[in-house]
């Protein structure tokens, strides 16, 4: 885990590498340890996620996402969603990154920025 601070904010980058949330716990533990750091803001990487994830019917992301509402963190999701197609998914995405405690952006650099903003 890496801390990125840009004046009193502060977010935790998972990489790729780190992590595989493969399950609710897997999630919590992520956010026991980015509290851990001082961190409410966490950014991690779409690989991190299982693909279930973005598999909406299965409600994995729905079920993830909840548990960043309740302990107040907010995340971004970096990486390439242009695979996922379908208008379910992307008015999810759409009504993500129009909220303020989640986002999904391409890059790290605009995860950041939207992370350090809110």
């Amino acid at each position: 885990m890496r801390i990125d601070e840009k004046g009193q904010s502060k977010v935790a980058i998972i990489d790729k590498d780190e992590i595989s949330i493969e399950n609710i716990q897997d999630a919590l533990d992520l956010m026991g340890n980015a509290q851990y750091n001082d961190c409410s803001k966490v950014l991690i990487y779409k690989e991190v996620l299982e693909e279930k994830f973005f598999d909406l019917k299965t409600r994995f992301a729905g079920e993830i996402l909840q548990k960043f509402m309740n302990y107040n963190m907010k995340i971004a999701i970096v990486g390439d969603f242009s695979l996922y197609k379908s208008k379910s998914s992307k008015d999810f995405i759409y009504e993500c990154n129009n909220g303020k405690h989640i986002f999904f952006k391409d890059t790290l650099e605009e995860g950041l920025k939207c992370l350090h903003e809110v």
